[in-house]
């Protein structure tokens, strides 16, 4: 079996490079059919990981636009801040919804507490019944805050 391996030829395949007509470039090993296509040299190094993309100065527009901002489009002032004011109002529902949910879940905390079952004369069984209500008021708490930073993110 290792003599049937050494003996088999090597495999090779040609490498074609092809520019279309919006300047993008694409490497194959299938025959392409279109023109723009050149056989690479086989003494060549190929990568066959993805590049990070043209760099930024050789692609931005003359206009004087900033580099981040090439290839999205642009929103005239009236519609983001339409857009703003309706993010603001929907993070601020969620924030009186989620101000409701904890005060709630205060409240459930606070009954439980109240209660002490017969079977509970351990006081690590109390502290166990009352930790799913404690983890809630929290994830509330949590989630009050990280709405109000986000609101107070907004311009």
């Amino acid at each position: 079996m290792l003599a049937a391996l050494l003996c088999s030829p090597l495999v090779r395949a040609d490498i074609f490079k092809c520019v279309d007509e919006a300047g993008h470039v694409t490497y194959t090993n299938s025959k392409p059919s279109g023109k723009g296509c050149n056989t690479l040299a086989r003494d060549q190094a190929v990568s066959s990981v993805p590049g990070g993309g043209r760099p930024a100065a050789a692609s931005a527009p003359s206009s004087g636009a900033s580099s981040a901002s090439v290839g999205f489009p642009r929103v005239d002032s009236g519609t983001q801040k339409a857009r703003d004011t309706d993010r603001r109002r929907i993070l601020e529902e969620e924030l009186a919804t989620e101000q409701r949910a904890l005060d709630g879940a205060q409240k459930q905390l606070t009954e439980q507490e109240a209660v002490r079952y017969g079977d509970e004369r351990n006081y690590q069984k109390v502290l166990d019944r009352l930790q799913p209500f404690k983890d809630k008021v929290h994830l509330h708490e949590r989630n009050i805050e990280a709405l109000k930073r986000e609101i107070g993110n907004l311009r």
